[in-house]
C-alpha cells in the first residue's frame, strides 16, 4: 500500500511543501530513522513547470540539517544543466552537491531482462534483451534514502512518466536507453501513450524486482492540471514505495491529464523557450496531440528556444541525415543498417525517428527561435517564421481550447502539451476514463 495521498483541484504550494515534510518523516521512519546519506532524484528542467526544483529543495533543507545529501537530475540522455540552469530550477542547494548523469560512461551494467520475456510481453514485436545499466554514483554510493520526486504525466514511451521510469531512463545508461527505446516504438507509440502498464514499463517494473529492492528508496509524486483560470495547478501527490503509489497517481493523471476532443484540423502548442532547446523534447507536442490530429490537419509549434534537434551531437547528427521520415522508412532503413551503422548504435534515435513522424496524415509546422528554415525543412517538417507565429498566434491572447482568430480561422490551443495528452474517442478507446473538451 501506498504511504499517503492528497488529492484536491487546487493544492497551494503551502500545502504541496507540508506534504513533502510529511513524506520526509514518513521516510524516516519507514526507511532509515537517522540516515547519514540521501540521494535525490528529481526530473531534469523539462519537468520544471511541475514546481519539482522547490520541492527537492525543500527535501534538500530537510535533510542536509543531519545528513551528507547530493542529487542527480534524471536527465537520460538530455544535455547535462548548466550551473545557471540549476540555480534557477534548484535554487539554493550548492553546486557541487547536484551531479550530471552521464549516460555513455557513467553507468553499470547489473543484469538483463531476458529476450524471451521481452518477446513476451511486446507480442513478439521486439526479440531483444535490454541491459539493466544504472548509473554508478546511484549504485556504489552507499545511501541510507534514496528519493524520488516525479511528475505523472501521460508519456509516449511508458504510458505514464515517473516511478521506476527515474532509474531506467532518468539514470539509465546507454545499452538500456537505446534498447528500451526502440521496444517501446516498435510496440507503438499510440498503444504507449495514456496506458497505465505498457510492455516496456512490465519490463522495468521485473527489472527494479530483480535488481533494485535492496535499494532503500521511496517516491514522492505529482499530478497537475489546468485551473479554471488556464494556469497548471498541482491536483496530487502520492507517497509511497510500491507500484500501487504509481498506480493511483497515473490512475489521477488518466482522469485529469487525457482530453477527449473531435478530431482537429489546426492545433498551435507552444513549447517554452527556457525548456526545450531540441526537436528531441519539444517533439512532446507531437507525441501528445498526433491522435487528436484530424487527417489532412496542421500542427504548429511555436518553439522559441529551439536550436538544435538531437541532445548530442551523434543523435542530432542522424536526425538531420534520415529525417522524421515515417516508420516504414526508418524501419527499413535500421533493418538493412550495418551493425556498427548509426541507426543500429543509436536505437534510442531510430525509434525518437519514428515517434516523431506524422506517418503523412497532417503536417508538422515548427516556429523556432535558433533554426533555419532549410534545418527545419530538411527533417521534413514545415516552416514558419517565429515573429509572425507570435504575432498571429500571441499565446498570452490565446486560452487552452477552441479559438476563433479575427478572420475566422478557428484553431485548438495548447499552452503546456507536455502536461497532458489529447485524442479522439476512437483513438483513445471507449473505455478510459478521460475527460471531454
Amino acid at each position: 500500500m501506498s504511504w499517503f495521498k492528497e488529492e484536491s483541484k487546487c493544492l497551494s504550494k503551502e500545502c504541496v511543501l507540508e506534504l513533502v515534510r510529511q513524506f520526509a518523516e514518513e521516510s524516516r521512519k519507514r526507511i532509515r530513522k537517522n540516515p547519514r546519506r540521501v540521494l535525490l532524484l528529481p526530473p531534469d528542467i523539462t519537468r520544471a513547470h511541475s514546481g519539482a526544483g522547490w520541492i527537492t529543495e525543500e527535501l534538500y533543507r530537510i535533510f542536509s540539517m543531519f545528513a551528507d545529501v547530493h542529487l542527480i537530475p534524471t536527465l537520460g540522455q538530455h544535455v547535462p544543466h548548466t550551473s545557471e540552469q540549476n540555480r534557477w530550477m534548484f535554487g539554493n542547494i550548492p553546486e557541487e552537491r547536484i551531479h550530471a548523469h552521464d549516460w555513455r560512461e557513467g553507468s553499470k551494467v547489473i543484469g538483463e531482462v531476458p529476450a524471451a520475456f521481452v518477446r513476451e510481453v511486446s507480442g513478439g514485436k521486439a526479440d531483444w534483451p535490454i541491459p539493466v545499466a544504472l548509473n554508478r554514483f546511484l549504485l556504489e554510493g552507499n545511501w541510507d534514502l534514496i528519493l524520488h520526486i516525479g511528475h505523472v504525466v501521460p508519456h509516449e514511451v511508458l504510458g505514464f512518466a515517473s516511478h521506476n521510469k527515474n532509474y531506467f531512463i532518468g539514470l539509465g545508461g546507454k545499452p538500456t536507453i537505446c534498447a528500451s527505446h526502440m521496444m517501446a516504438a516498435c510496440c507503438g507509440i499510440e498503444n504507449n501513450l495514456g496506458r497505465l502498464v505498457t510492455p516496456l514499463r512490465t519490463c522495468y517494473d521485473k527489472a527494479e524486482a530483480e535488481y533494485l529492492t535492496r535499494l532503500p528508496d521511496a517516491y514522492l509524486l505529482l499530478t497537475m492540471a489546468y485551473d479554471s483560470t488556464g494556469h497548471l495547478a498541482h491536483t496530487g501527490v502520492y507517497a509511497g514505495n510500491d507500484t500501487e503509489t504509481y498506480l493511483e497517481a497515473a490512475k489521477a493523471s488518466q482522469r485529469q491529464n487525457i482530453t477527449i476532443v473531435p478530431p482537429l484540423k489546426k492545433v498551435v502548442a507552444v513549447m517554452q523557450g527556457n525548456e526545450f532547446h531540441s526537436t528531441w523534447v519539444a517533439n512532446k507536442a507531437i507525441y501528445r496531440t498526433r491522435m487528436a490530429m484530424a487527417d489532412g490537419g496542421e500542427l504548429l509549434i511555436i518553439a522559441p528556444g529551439l536550436e538544435r534537434f538531437g541532445e548530442q551531437p551523434d543523435v542530432d547528427a542522424v536526425i538531420r541525415k534520415y529525417g522524421y521520415a515515417g516508420t516504414e522508412r526508418i524501419m527499413d532503413l535500421w533493418r538493412t543498417c550495418p551493425a556498427n551503422g548509426d541507426l543500429r548504435d543509436l536505437t534510442h534515435a531510430t525509434a525518437h525517428l519514428i515517434h516523431g513522424s506524422a506517418e503523412g496524415r497532417f503536417t508538422i509546422t515548427y516556429a523556432p527561435g535558433h533554426l533555419t528554415k532549410d534545418e527545419i525543412n530538411g527533417v521534413g517538417f514545415q516552416h514558419m517564421d517565429l515573429d509572425s507565429a507570435l504575432r498571429r498566434y500571441n499565446p498570452e491572447r490565446m486560452h487552452n481550447g477552441f479559438n476563433v482568430m479575427p478572420d475566422g480561422e478557428e484553431i485548438y490551443f495548447i499552452a503546456t502539451p507536455s502536461a497532458g495528452l489529447w485524442s479522439t474517442r476512437k483513438r483513445m478507446g471507449d473505455s478510459r476514463d478521460v475527460k471531454k473538451d
